[in-house]
């Protein structure tokens, strides 16, 4: 099994989310959180920041810890030949941004980072990791445990 940790970030502003849409080299464009992998002996909480100036061109403070989520991805799922089984660990956070402007990622998967009104997420094809993020968010677990998100539809791993 391949394991991986990551940081994300929830940015919510006036009943909007900040979205990133993701653009890999192979397969179809979503949107997801900013965020990603923590890099070996990186604290998550500047993982965070790092990912959110990497992908946005932004400036971001942490306001706090909303959860952990923890999901296994069976090698079926996960789209490339002849991968194995895969647990993600990520660290969301809610931030706030305070300077910069958004931008593509400059050399990376990310095409643009948008405000999106929180009623038209629904709507858009998706990573799972924007249900993960916008559910702590919304119901702020006092434990931090982020329950499983259903996965189906046009939500995507």
């Amino acid at each position: 099994m391949s394991f991986r940790p990551a940081a994300y970030a929830v940015c919510t502003d006036g009943g909007r989310v900040l979205l990133a849409r993701h653009v890999p080299p192979k397969g179809e464009t979503d949107w997801t959180l900013p965020g990603g992998r923590v890099e070996h002996t990186e604290d998550p909480f500047d993982a965070v920041i790092r990912e959110v100036a990497e992908e946005t061109g932004c400036d971001a403070v942490v306001e706090r810890l909303l959860g952990v989520d923890s999901r296994v991805i069976p090698a079926a799922e996960r789209n490339v030949p002849g991968d194995r089984e895969h647990q993600n660990v990520g660290v969301v956070y809610q931030v706030r941004l305070t300077g910069g402007e958004l931008r593509p990622e400059p050399n990376g998967e990310t095409a643009e980072s948008v405000w999106t009104p929180l009623p038209a997420v629904a709507g858009l094809r998706g990573s799972s990791l924007v249900d993960v993020g916008l559910s702590p968010a919304q119901t702020r677990p006092a434990t931090g445990h982020v329950p499983a998100v259903t996965v189906g539809g046009l939500i995507q791993h």
